[in-house]
């Protein structure tokens, strides 16, 4: 059964580096992309691949400090989050695009139908 989960999220202090997971079950021919919320704020896109690893997509205010990749042999996407800042603390998603074999790596969220749960991330001063 496909299936996503997000893993990896804790507590960090500004400046550090977390590496968050996606099981990603299924999905191998899937673009998969991280969403982010933070309390009271809406979702917002962080970073997408498309399944054959040729297409990467960046929100701009991660661009430069983050990097998804994936290993479909492991049926995983990874987010590599370097240089944390406060403003990074939210609950990470990660999610699937509605078609397969798709070239691109959108950013918005309609593009996505299926979802995994949270991995909550924290980034203290």
């Amino acid at each position: 059964q496909a299936q996503l989960a997000a893993s990896g999220g804790g507590l960090v202090q500004a400046g550090g580096s977390l590496r968050l997971s996606c099981a990603a079950s299924g999905f191998s021919l899937f673009t998969i992309a991280w969403f982010r919320q933070a309390p009271g704020k809406e979702r917002e896109f962080v970073a997408a691949i498309t399944w054959n690893y040729s297409v990467t997509n960046y929100a701009d205010t991660v661009k430069g400090r983050f990097t998804i990749t994936r290993d479909n042999a492991k049926n995983t996407v990874y987010l590599q989050m370097n240089s944390l800042k406060c403003e990074d603390t939210a609950d990470y998603y990660c999610a699937a695009s509605r078609t397969s074999w798709s070239r691109s790596a959108p950013a918005d969220s309609s593009s996505y139908a299926w979802w995994g749960q949270g991995t909550q991330v924290t980034v203290s001063s």
